[in-house]
């Protein structure tokens, strides 16, 4: 597990305390930026643990200076779990805790923070198998 940052842009990301921590720079009041920003670093980057199948929890947090920004919260989760969907887990539906706030901070950022619940870490390079009832 690393617990360096990853990344030098407006996107970085690291594994540490058994949770993937995504941090990216700057706000908009456009959800759907998001998504192609995270997506590339990824794509470009990333080079950390595989997405398992365990159930996930979820943070996002926006830090904002000066006046809130105009954006919904609903959408702004909508995007970051599109963009890390295939990298922090295989599919959105395993998240089963969601948290999105936003305050005051002292520099603008979005923060998101991965973690197994039950507080297990994310499978370092092996995507585990699905387990579930017998159908």
């Amino acid at each position: 597990m690393s617990e360096e940052w990853i990344g030098r842009g407006k996107v970085r990301a690291r594994e540490a305390d058994g949770a993937f921590v995504i941090m990216v720079d700057g706000l908009t009041s456009q959800a759907k930026y998001y998504k192609p920003l995270i997506y590339e670093f990824f794509r470009k980057e990333w080079r950390g643990a595989r997405p398992s199948w365990a159930e996930f929890a979820v943070d996002i947090v926006m830090e904002y200076t000066g006046d809130p920004p105009w954006l919904d919260l609903d959408n702004l989760a909508k995007a970051i779990l599109d963009a890390i969907k295939g990298y922090a887990f295989h599919d959105d539906a395993q998240v089963g805790r969601l948290l999105v706030e936003r305050f005051a901070g002292e520099r603008e950022r979005i923060t998101v923070t991965v973690r197994e619940r039950g507080g297990g870490a994310i499978a370092p390079r092996a995507a585990a198998r699905p387990t579930g009832p017998a159908r």
